[in-house]
Order: C-alpha cells, then structure tokens, then sequence
C-alpha cells in the first residue's frame, strides 16, 4: 500500500509502500523515552520504496547493549520522530506510524516486543473514561 507522512510542521515530508496488518509495538526504554510515551508502533518499508521528498531530517546514531547501530531521524525543527533505520546500508526503515496519513487503514499491530517493559496499565485502557474530543 502506497502511504506519505509528514512531520508536525510539514518540513519533512516522503513516501513509502508497506504491507497493512504489520504494524509493531515496542515497549522497550528507549522507545518509551524517544517517543515521551508508553510505547512506540512502527511499520517497515524496504529502502528501495521509501523516499523523502521534501526537507531532511535531522539524525543521530544510537548504538545498542548490544553493540547494534540504529539511525534514528526527526525533524529539526518540531522534533518530529520520522524513522529508525541500519547506521550502515540500510535495508528497511522503520517508519514512524504517527507521521503517516494513512495510519488508520494499516489494521491493528501485528505484533510487540520487550513486552517485558510494558506498562501493566495498557491492558486496563478500555475501561478508562474517554472523551471523543477535547474537552
């Protein structure tokens, strides 16, 4: 499926093709602190099907426990979290969902990891009062 996004404040902009239905959820620290949220959900595209087509994000190397690199790209100017992707020759990115336009025709997450990190609260959500806008 063919999908655009967009930062906040419209400077950075691209497109990508992904497969609905393979949204991830990641409960791990530092997606909770990238994001300033509980998790963060992601949805890969391969490099040769994604592509910037106006501004460029600002970046910084995060290296992993594990010794792994990953690239992480936001804009510069509103802080917008766009995509994680290799440090070197990337193969996929990882896609940031709420940048994208179409994020609510992509299905619900396929799947999570580092659910040991999860909030024990995310699973009481749906009994929590909601308002349909703000209030």
């Amino acid at each position: 499926m063919k999908v655009d996004g967009q930062c906040h404040c419209g400077a950075i902009m691209y497109e990508a093709d992904v497969e609905p239905g393979t949204i991830a959820i990641c409960n791990c620290n530092d997606c909770q602190r990238q994001s300033g949220s509980a998790f963060r959900t992601n949805i890969q595209t391969s490099a040769e099907n994604f592509r910037i087509i106006k501004g460029s994000p600002t970046t910084y190397i995060k290296t992993a426990d594990s010794g792994a690199r990953r690239t992480h790209a936001f804009c510069g100017t509103c802080g917008s979290p766009i995509y994680a992707c290799a440090a070197e020759d990337p193969k996929t990115y990882s896609l940031r969902l709420g940048a994208l336009n179409q994020k609510h025709l992509l299905g619900a997450p396929a799947r999570q990891i580092w659910t040991k990190r999860r909030f024990a609260w995310l699973d009481e959500l749906n009994i929590v009062p909601g308002v349909a806008g703000q209030p």
